[in-house]
C-alpha cells in the first residue's frame, strides 16, 4: 500500500463518527383465534419506511426499559419485555441537523399484552401486524431482516416442542 493510499484511509477513519447506541423492541403476539405469530411494524416519522419502535438511551433506565417505553410512545404497546438482548442491527440515521450517524440498535423481545388507543405518536405513525417473514421483506436493514426470520424460526421450534410435550402428557 503506498503512502497516499494509507494516508487517505487514515483520514477517513479519523473523520468517521463513532457509532451511536439505540434500544428497540421487537413486539409480537399470537392471534387469539388462530394462534398465528405476528410482529408489529410501524412507519418512521421522517421517511415512512417500515421500522420497529426504538430510541436513544434514557438516563436512569436500563436498555430493556427504554425499549418498553419506546414501544408505548411509538405504538401504544404494553407487555412483557425480555431483559436480555435478542440481537442487534446497524443502520444510518439522519439527525435533525442533517448529519448522518451510524447507529447500533440493541433489540429486546416484547410480548404484547395490551394496545392502547391513544399514545404520544399515534398521529405520526401507521401500525401493522404481519408475519415475521413479511416483516423481513418490508424492512430495509439486512440485519433486522435476519432478526425477524430468526425470531420466526425460534418461535416455531418452541411451538413444536410445546406440541410434542403436550402429546406426551
Amino acid at each position: 500500500m503506498n503512502i497516499l493510499t494509507r494516508l487517505a484511509s487514515d483520514v477517513c477513519l479519523m473523520l468517521r463518527r463513532p457509532m451511536r447506541q439505540q434500544y428497540a423492541a421487537l413486539c409480537y403476539r399470537h392471534r387469539k383465534k388462530t394462534g398465528e405469530l405476528e410482529v408489529l411494524l410501524l412507519t418512521s416519522r421522517d421517511t415512512g419506511r417500515w421500522v420497529i419502535p426504538k430510541g436513544w438511551p434514557m438516563e436512569g433506565k436500563k436498555a430493556h426499559a427504554v425499549a418498553l417505553q419506546e414501544a408505548f410512545e411509538e405504538a401504544g404497546v404494553r407487555g412483557n419485555v425480555e431483559k436480555e438482548a435478542f440481537g442487534f442491527f446497524d443502520y444510518e440515521k439522519k439527525l435533525r441537523n442533517g448529519v448522518k450517524v451510524m447507529c447500533r440498535v440493541q433489540v429486546h423481545l416484547l410480548e404484547v399484552l395490551d394496545l392502547v388507543k391513544n399514545f404520544p405518536e399515534k398521529e405520526s405513525r401507521t401500525l401493522e401486524w404481519v408475519s415475521p417473514e413479511e416483516a423481513s421483506r418490508r424492512v430495509n436493514e439486512p440485519e433486522l431482516k435476519e432478526l425477524f426470520l430468526s425470531f420466526g424460526k425460534q418461535m416455531a421450534q418452541t411451538q413444536q416442542q410445546q406440541d410434542v410435550n403436550t402429546v406426551n402428557l
